[in-house]
């Protein structure tokens, strides 16, 4: 019974998700649309005003999957509403954060002396922060074999009450851990972007995001046309 109840809760996330997903990329391409279409006149208040609506839209995709995360961190880690070519990029759940400053060199051509500096010291620091994680994962994933889990597993599902509990314990830890790794992954992530937003101007902010949406857009069509 429990496992039936456990599968229908787990595809009541992902349908709740992928529902969320599917109107928050129709929003997106609207975005898309606006800052393509921004006059090349605007002010820099105008452009920061469209700059904070595009990141607040983004704000609201985090907040959605940290509420799935904290219900089944399994299913952000292995998400179904993504399709193979889309799960083939993911990096703890997300897009790896050093992609904003690639994002950066090929859509922004007038990067100064001084940005490219401070974009430089930036590119150093996330390299830093990815590996940390990087180890943080490998110490999970090397705890997942090794015992109370892979022992109670060895055991062929015939636990007795004290092993079920101890069994219990290892899951609830693992989730847990995974939790903090995936909740790190994601500050790092919107950390790295808002700092590397901070050293551009607002024209090149609106080049920046249109390449992160036009990425995102295309690797979602390319992944549905490949099936």
């Amino acid at each position: 019974m429990s496992g039936g109840s456990s599968g229908a809760t787990s595809g009541d996330n992902a349908g709740s998700f992928e529902r969320f997903l599917e109107g928050w990329l129709v929003r997106q391409e609207h975005y898309l649309d606006e800052l393509l279409s921004s006059p090349s006149d605007s002010s820099d208040d105008d452009l920061r005003d469209l700059v904070s609506r595009v990141l607040a839209h983004y704000q609201q995709y985090f907040e959605e999957k940290s509420k799935i995360a904290q219900r089944n961190i399994f299913l952000v880690l292995s998400p179904t509403w993504f399709t193979s070519l889309e799960r083939a990029f993911l990096w703890i759940a997300g897009f790896k954060p050093g992609l904003a400053f690639q994002l950066i060199a090929d859509s922004i051509d007038d990067l100064t002396d001084d940005q490219r500096r401070r974009v430089g010291r930036l590119v150093q620091e996330t390299r830093s922060e990815e590996r940390s994680l990087n180890d943080e994962l490998a110490k999970i994933q090397e705890s997942v074999a090794a015992p109370p889990l892979l022992l109670i597993a060895r055991r062929a599902g015939r636990p007795v009450y004290g092993e079920i509990a101890e069994e219990d314990t290892a899951i609830e830890s693992l989730k847990t851990a995974l939790e903090v790794v995936v909740t790190s992954a994601d500050s790092l992530r919107i950390s790295t972007a808002l700092k590397a937003m901070e050293v551009l101007r607002p024209v090149q902010n609106v080049k920046f995001l249109v390449a992160a949406a036009q990425l995102q857009l295309r690797l979602r069509t390319w992944g549905l046309e490949r099936g």
